[in-house]
């Protein structure tokens, strides 16, 4: 492990200089890994392992959308394709990536196909953490293990085939064969991930709960359209509102923060710029750090697991979902910001 300065905390972290790919190649080489779910995280984590040499099979109800992606991306059903309950059977480390509410009403059902020995691996700490909502109790005869991906499944695969790779927390819940750790850290550098970090299911759920509903989905969407409305309202143009408020975060500005922090972008914009980012980011903390407050109480108490369940499990969910991001699609603001994307220079080729 290579000891890292976080910002005057230091943390020890796994690279693959550390945990080869030759050694994860190793730990792995007995194994079988059954991924039930080919919907967010199963294809990038899937297709990456297969790539790395890892013996790989899906676990997918037949005749979907997701079974017919598997297939088109090469899984041959009854050879590495399969049902969820028979690639759970064939499997020693099985891959739970079903949606939240899939893996609630799924476990009965899977939790019959583990074997002495396996190791249950999750990409979220959701389902361990609040069994009492999910009913998600591992037996004490599998390890039970999380390497979770920061980014979405896509970008799992995107980054790995430019040969960047995603950062990945790790946990060991439960170790009973005594080679968790080893599973879990081949299964985090098979996967591809730049680096990786030790939490536990209980810490990797709360930062990621607080994270999508917060600055990284939530707030973002929230204090876009906020902006977006003002500007409008006091007479500007869906293409300046729009440039203003999204184009210019997201082709300029955020890439500059990716490269060399918060401090270099401000260092590398106009001093008018400057000055206004110093002095009204406070404000904007302050603002909402009180809804922060909130957000974290309402996902360690189980408000929005419950919520979460609840909704997905609804016999409308997709209904209701698809309204919802109709909503937002039809809306002037991303109406506009397709217009916006389509006048990029790559787009007009």
């Amino acid at each position: 492990m290579a000891q890292i300065d976080f910002g005057g905390t230091t943390e020890e972290v796994i690279t693959s200089e550390e945990f080869t790919l030759e050694k994860a190649r190793d730990v792995l080489k007995k194994e079988t890994v059954a991924i039930l779910g080919y919907g967010v995280q199963g294809p990038g984590q899937a297709l990456n392992m297969r790539d790395n040499g890892v013996d790989v099979i899906i676990g997918q109800r037949e005749g979907g959308v997701s079974w017919d992606r598997a297939v088109a991306d090469g899984f041959i059903p009854g050879k590495t394709l399969f049902s969820i309950e028979e690639a759970a059977k064939r499997g020693t480390t099985i891959q739970y990536l079903l949606s939240d509410a899939g893996q609630v009403a799924m476990w009965p059902k899977v939790k019959e196909c583990l074997n002495l020995g396996d190791a249950l691996y999750f990409s979220h700490g959701f389902s361990i953490v609040y069994k009492d909502q999910t009913g998600i109790i591992p037996p004490d005869d599998v390890d039970v293990i999380l390497v979770a991906p920061k980014g979405s499944g896509t970008t799992v695969r995107r980054n790995f085939l430019d040969g960047s790779g995603i950062n990945s927390s790790f946990a060991v819940h439960q170790d009973h064969t005594g080679r968790a750790k080893d599973r879990t850290l081949a299964m985090g550098i098979a996967i591809g991930s730049g680096y990786l970090f030790q939490t536990t299911f209980e810490n990797e759920v709360y930062s990621d709960l607080t994270g999508e509903r917060g600055v990284l989905m939530g707030c973002l969407a929230g204090v876009m359209e906020a902006q977006y409305k003002l500007l409008r309202k006091h007479g500007h143009s869906p293409s300046e509102a729009f440039n203003e408020t999204v184009e210019e975060l997201t082709q300029s500005l955020i890439r500059l923060v990716a490269e060399n922090g918060m401090d270099w972008m401000f260092a590398n914009c106009s001093t008018t710029a400057q000055r206004g980012a110093l002095d009204w980011s406070p404000r904007f903390r302050d603002a909402v750090a009180p809804v922060f407050d909130e957000l974290y109480e309402s996902v360690i108490s189980g408000k929005e697991t419950k919520r979460t369940l609840d909704s997905n499990s609804a016999p409308d969910y997709r209904e209701q979902l698809k309204k919802e991001l109709d909503e937002i699609h039809n809306s002037e603001m991303w109406k506009t910001g397709t217009s916006v994307r389509s006048l990029r220079p790559e787009n007009r080729k």
